[in-house]
Formats: C-alpha cells, sequence, structure tokens
C-alpha cells in the first residue's frame, strides 16, 4: 500500500536553526532516504519551498481567487513529504517516526487513493 507522509514544522524554527545543524538534519534525512530505497519502500519525496512562496487557487461561482501563500494559516507549514510503499499502517507510521521533523513537527500519514 502506498502512503504519503506529510512534513509540518514551524519555518520560523528551522530558518533559526545554524548552518550546521541544517546540513546534520538534512545528513539525517539522506540516510534514511538510502536506508528505505535499500528495503524498496521509498518511492519519492522533496523538501518544498517556504510557504512565502507559494500560491493558493480557489474558484468560486465560476471566478478564480487566487492569493499568495498558503491556504490556511497555522502554527505548522508543509515542508516537505515522503512517499512510501508498505505492508500496512503500522509500517508507514513506524517510518513516519524516524523522519528527523518528526522531532520538531508532525508528520501525517495519509493512504494514497
Amino acid at each position: 500500500m502506498k502512503y504519503m507522509l506529510l512534513i509540518y514544522l514551524d519555518e520560523n524554527a528551522w530558518s533559526q536553526q545554524t548552518e550546521s545543524q541544517r546540513q546534520e538534519i538534512y545528513r539525517e534525512y539522506r540516510q534514511l532516504i538510502q536506508e528505505l530505497t535499500d528495503g524498496g519502500h521509498y518511492l519519492a519525496g522533496s523538501q518544498l519551498q517556504p510557504t512565502t512562496d507559494s500560491t493558493s487557487v480557489q474558484v468560486r461561482n465560476g471566478k478564480q481567487l487566487i492569493t499568495d501563500g498558503p491556504f490556511a494559516e497555522t502554527r505548522e507549514q508543509l515542508g516537505g513529504y515522503f512517499l512510501v510503499e508498505t505492508i500496512d499502517r503500522d509500517e508507514a507510521v513506524k517510518i513516519a517516526g524516524r523522519i528527523p521533523s518528526a522531532r520538531v513537527g508532525t508528520i501525517e500519514v495519509r493512504p494514497v487513493a
């Protein structure tokens, strides 16, 4: 079964990390991705640009509304994702718990339709 692991974190907290702290976290991500790839679980993933670079689109009554930024103001922002294939939800949850950002943010585990 495929699961999207959505990585939410506070962008401001991330920007306050030192460069060496960020590089250590990136190293942990690369190591996890390699382990998941070797185990046949990792399908895709990527870090996202900050929400300041995003655009939200809505269509209401046939008219398109475009706004800068994310759809909703939240304490944590979507910062990236992993797409994994696992035997069940429990295995996906275990992988989510290994994502470095789980220590400071939230990982949403969502089955892919």
